[in-house]
């Protein structure tokens, strides 16, 4: 996925001028059989990161220039930005292999619950604890939202749709398990809470591809104020969010998961468009997404990425 050593950041400019060729070329590229995704990042060579902003072109595998159609040859400069063609194999959320772990802190079942443990809707095998959350004063005009009491008080454990909704498939008011079921988790026994919202996500073949518009896969489950804990494991409390548009490449990033425990990573590409698959032969294209090394494993989706000092980026939802 590339070396870390003096890593470079790219400027708000240089994302920007990247942004403007992708979305000249992006509806293109992604219909290249090959072609996973498009982001803006740094090129790199031989693994190796060569300060050079860039065009990064995400395919399942790379091939021979030799191999492939003419029509299907990603160039390698497009009006002054280069391209980086990077091999990350396929795209998978919902069906990604759930890993069967030895018996360790973050698969066994604890109260009250907080980010990095195993949580499942009961018809899912795991996922991981964001982190706990509570509603902003409604109306509340301020972007980034202001500080505020939830009014009603209620309280919610936060992961993905496919780990708390099974990718639409759930109800609200199904009951949530922590641990997940493939950590041994059972109704009603260890029910955490039940499932209160989650943002739906637009799958093919109901859709094509190219008009889908999926941000994010995420869903909340309300919880006894008790049973949940706002802190992540060693994280400990998230320190703030950062806007989409102030997230840059070469951000040091780390995570807490059910799987892997606690990981670092990079980010390697912002503006991200995606395809990603959740089984079944769904496919969901998502837009605006940030990528990143290597830092997870199957059962670690619903996990908050957040910078090194603990300010919130996003959550991790799909691997390849």
């Amino acid at each position: 996925m590339g070396k870390h050593s003096n890593i470079k950041v790219l400027t708000v400019q240089e994302q920007q001028d990247i942004q403007k060729v992708q979305q000249d070329i992006e509806d293109a590229f992604l219909q290249f059989r090959n072609v996973t995704g498009i982001g803006a990042g740094i090129q790199q060579v031989n693994g190796v990161r060569t300060g050079t902003p860039s065009l990064l072109v995400f395919v399942d595998q790379k091939l021979p220039i030799e191999t492939l159609e003419t029509n299907q040859v990603i160039p390698k400069e497009i009006n002054g930005i280069k391209t980086d063609v990077i091999q990350t194999g396929y795209l998978f959320a919902g069906n990604q292999q759930t890993l069967q772990v030895d018996t360790q802190t973050l698969s066994t079942r604890v109260r009250p619950a907080k980010g990095g443990y195993s949580v499942a809707h009961r018809n899912v095998t795991a996922g991981t604890i964001a982190t706990c959350v509570y509603d902003i004063l409604p109306n509340s005009s301020t972007n980034p939202p202001a500080h505020g009491y939830g009014i009603p008080n209620r309280y919610y454990i936060l992961s993905n749709n496919h780990v708390l909704a099974n990718s639409n498939n759930a109800n609200i008011g199904d009951p949530i398990l922590q641990p997940g079921p493939i950590d041994g988790g059972s109704d009603p026994t260890d029910r955490i809470a039940t499932l209160s919202r989650f943002i739906p996500i637009t799958f093919s073949s109901q859709v094509p591809l190219e008009t889908q518009n999926n941000l994010v896969d995420a869903a909340i489950a309300e919880a006894p104020f008790h049973q949940i804990d706002r802190s992540i494991h060693w994280i400990g409390s998230v320190q703030g969010w950062r806007r989409k548009q102030n997230v840059t490449v070469g951000t040091r990033v780390m995570k807490t998961g059910r799987t892997t425990n606690h990981t670092h990573g990079v980010i390697t590409a912002v503006n991200a468009t995606v395809d990603v698959n959740y089984g079944s032969g769904k496919v969901a294209r998502f837009r605006d997404q940030i990528v990143t090394t290597n830092l997870s494993s199957g059962g670690d989706s619903g996990s908050l990425i957040t910078t090194n000092d603990g300010v919130a980026i996003g959550l991790l939802f799909a691997g390849s």
